[in-house]
């Protein structure tokens, strides 16, 4: 052979599709992922390898660099990055699961039958716990009352937790039980409901609600785990891949390392230390914990609470509320502390995130993160979060950029709150409030999430509230303020991209692109060009979690 004719053959080789090593090619499927700049990408055909992605491409160049790899078939299935919710409660959501579900009741009278009803069969439980009621969806005009709930059950203590998490309904047992009566003042950054004579009433809003809590049996290890199950495969059944779970104590954190160290998480956690107490002390002993368990679990945040929620009119606001004109909702620290515990986190590498929902909130984090900024100046690329950001003063968006801060919010409070948000503040304070397109506009990085169990973990249903603003029946027709509508693509990048960015996972997840890890789902349709109307009935059919399948829809 001459030496032309072999120069000739070796470059037509090079040039040939080489068989790469891979394990996994998930084929003939509808694909779409965003690559690392947000641009949305088509594929027919997905490469996976040990647990991470090779190449996304056609059906023909894929086939041929697969080599022996297991082929699934997608039988043209949609195909998307899994879902991550930017900020949730994995535990609470199996603990809402398995007590007393008030979410969705239509009336007070349908609440109490409800909680009669779960009382009667449950004769062993001590304690009577749920959650989820709403006294807006009542059309009562007031919060319910302890009375009310000895109506239902007399003897035991009964402790149901408001829908949004922040205030908290008794009966008179459990009033009783943790000795709380008139002479009782309301704990700073939380308010005791009382009746005419000055009696507790029956709710507890935000940081009275320890003065029962403290009461309440702790669950077990065994509980915890169990509890963590089943959260685990319900978030699994709706496509998240990845949760921020928001704010856990040193317990969860060794339930996390212990399921980690056995594989035995189906999702990846990136969790956030509840408050910068005794808890974040041990768990911060050896500094922050990164891409623990091949990236499945990371512990490099810290969770503040700047102040309560916009239902309980426990969210601080600058002025008073419109339909409250002598409540101006609660701070739960005053700014230095605040800044103390920002400080305090920050020393130890941690990100801080802080729950502010009124504008006075809002401000007051603002003015902490910039101060102490002044302290720590490299903690600005820290990616600091304030999380909900859900009601902030025009003039305080512009400052979320020089900050660097993350905006951490979620489409579905907007839906779920429409109903009464604007009585709360008024027309023009609700300019502010679920603002996603103000930040989005300049520049600012909007992680998506959900509050789960406050909301659905469903994913899908926070991308339909982003894009359309209505709620499941279609109302508002064309949406609530829809001039604060994301597209698809920006909510699908809130949460994927994004989502992963405000947990320093950009690298290795959000994307489908070669290198990061094969998170992925298949859905029922295609969501990109489908009506928007049906976004939030997506059934999800597969989730796969390092190129490992962790649900499959019964047929």
């Amino acid at each position: 052979m001459n030496r032309s004719l072999c120069l000739s053959m070796l470059a037509l080789l090079a040039l040939a599709p080489a068989v790469q090593a891979a394990d996994l090619l998930v084929d003939n499927v509808n694909g779409y992922t965003l690559d690392s700049h947000g641009k949305l990408q088509h594929f027919q055909a997905l490469l996976v390898d040990q647990g991470k992605v090779v190449a996304t491409g056609s059906r023909a160049e894929l086939a041929g660099r697969a080599g022996d790899a297991r082929v699934i078939d997608g039988r043209g299935h949609t195909l998307l990055p899994g879902l991550i919710d930017a900020h949730g409660h994995v535990l609470e959501l199996s603990y809402a699961r398995n007590s007393v579900d008030l979410t969705g009741t239509k009336s007070l009278d349908e609440a109490l039958a409800k909680v009669k009803a779960y009382a009667a069969a449950h004769p062993e439980a001590k304690w009577i716990l749920g959650g989820g009621w709403n006294q807006e969806i009542w059309k009562l005009g007031r919060f319910p009352t302890a009375k009310e709930l000895d109506s239902a059950v007399p003897g035991r203590p009964v402790w149901l937790s408001r829908v949004d998490g922040h205030a908290s309904w008794a009966n008179s047992a459990a009033i009783r039980l943790a000795g709380v009566d008139r002479a009782s003042k309301d704990p700073s950054g939380g308010r005791i409901e009382r009746d005419a004579d000055g009696n507790p009433a029956g709710v507890f809003v935000d940081g009275a609600t320890a003065l029962i809590d403290a009461k309440v049996p702790a669950p077990t290890t065994q509980q915890k785990a169990a509890a963590l199950d089943t959260a685990l495969a319900e978030m699994a059944s709706v496509g998240l891949t990845g949760v921020a779970d928001a704010g856990i104590d040193l317990a969860n954190y060794r339930l996390y390392r212990r399921y980690a160290d056995e594989h035995k998480l189906t999702a990846r956690i990136y969790a956030m230390v509840r408050d910068t107490g005794d808890d974040f002390d041990t768990i911060s002993k050896d500094g922050p914990l990164i891409g623990y368990g091949n990236d499945f679990l990371t512990v490099r945040a810290v969770k503040l609470f700047a102040d309560g929620a916009l239902g309980s009119r426990g969210a601080a606001m600058l002025q008073p509320y419109a339909d409250d004109p002598h409540n101006r909702g609660l701070l739960f620290m005053p700014p230095a502390t605040m800044t103390a515990k920002i400080d305090k986190a920050f020393g130890k590498g941690y990100q801080v995130a802080i729950h502010a929902i009124g504008d006075r909130a809002n401000r007051e984090v603002l003015d902490s993160f910039a101060a102490a900024y002044k302290t720590h100046p490299d903690a600005i690329a820290l990616r600091n979060r304030v999380e909900h950001a859900q009601i902030v003063s025009l003039q305080d968006i512009p400052r979320f950029v020089p900050l660097k801060l993350i905006a951490s919010m979620q489409p579905t409070h907007a839906t779920s709150d429409m109903n009464m948000a604007e009585d709360r503040i008024g027309h023009q304070r609700i300019k502010g409030a679920y603002a996603w397109q103000r930040f989005l506009k300049q520049g600012t990085l909007v992680a998506g999430g959900s509050d789960f169990p406050v909301e659905s973990p469903n994913p899908f249903y926070g991308l339909y509230s982003a894009v359309t603003r209505e709620d499941h029946q279609g109302q508002p027709p064309g949406g609530w303020y829809p001039d604060q509508d994301m597209t698809l693509a920006q909510a699908l990048r809130a949460f994927t991209l994004d989502a992963a960015y405000a947990e320093h996972a950009e690298k290795t997840l959000g994307t489908l692109e070669p290198g990061r890890w094969a998170d992925f789902i298949l859905i029922d349709h295609d969501i990109f060009k489908d009506p928007a109307s049906r976004i939030w009935n997506t059934k999800v059919l597969q989730t796969w979690v390092g190129g490992r399948q962790v649900y499959a829809a019964q047929d």
